[in-house]
């Protein structure tokens, strides 16, 4: 996995937020006592939960180091904790109220499987909400791994996990089936970007990362060079602005019984 980068991932923090803050909209979890963030980053999204749920105990949870540390200085009186830790193995306690997951279960392989594991951790009329990208065909991806795939960069990069999601009507089977109440659907922002080359800084903080780390010091600015051309020919610049169209997948599920 990357070494995530808390400074670079929040450039774009008022684009990057606002999914987080339609997918906690949905979540209909009037007094929650146990309240989970699986991925929760640097922490200050985690952190706005306490203004929505006053008196509950919230508990982010993430496996970067960096990001841990940066979340650290949101802990409070002990409500509000960080907890470094593998998404693909680590588990909420039994009766937790709400558990959600901003942007994150993109990098769990397999993370359909998790589903199950979670539900049976929500107490009885407890909320299961995420939100994954759905937009791994757009050329920003398709570019990258384009580029990755060649010499003499393949020989750095084959093998490296991609982040994936599946389609909002797999995810409504998967938790239907689950005997959860299920709201699912996707929505497509046009982020307007501004600055030089800005969708090669907004991806390289998040899905072109762990291609970058794996190159060598020689060959990355080459590699670097040549994405921001194919990135700036795909997503031109406009008057106004560079638009980035950003396609995301959402999903509110109430456990039942």
């Amino acid at each position: 996995m990357a070494d995530w980068d808390p400074e670079h991932y929040r450039r774009f923090s008022d684009e990057r937020s606002r999914p987080f803050g339609d997918l906690v909209a949905r979540i209909r979890a009037d007094s929650p006592r146990q309240v989970v963030d699986l991925g929760c980053g640097p922490g200050e999204l985690t952190a706005s939960l306490r203004r929505l749920w006053p008196d509950a105990e919230i508990l982010g949870v993430d496996s970067s180091p960096a990001m841990i540390a940066k979340a650290q200085a949101f802990a409070d009186d002990g409500r509000l904790r960080f907890l470094e830790r593998d998404l693909r193995t680590w588990r909420p306690d039994s009766d937790t109220d709400v558990i959600l997951s901003n942007a994150a279960l993109q990098w769990v392989p397999g993370h359909r499987t998790l589903l199950a594991g979670l539900v049976e951790r929500l107490s009885s009329g407890g909320w299961l909400a995420f939100q994954v990208p759905g937009n791994f065909a757009a050329p920003s991806h398709v570019l990258l791994h384009e580029l990755a795939d060649t010499d003499p960069y393949a020989a750095y990069t084959t093998g490296l996990l991609r982040p994936a999601s599946a389609e909002p009507v797999d995810y409504l089977a998967d938790l239907s089936t689950l005997g959860c109440r299920v709201d699912a659907w996707e929505t497509t922002y046009l982020h307007v970007l501004s600055g030089p080359d800005p969708v090669f800084t907004w991806i390289s903080a998040t899905g072109a990362r762990p291609v970058l780390q794996a190159l060598p010091d020689d060959l990355r600015g080459r590699f670097e060079l040549e994405y921001q051309r194919r990135l700036r020919e795909a997503y031109p610049a406009q008057p106004h602005g560079t638009v980035l169209p950003f396609r995301r997948i959402f999903v509110v599920a109430q456990r039942e019984g």
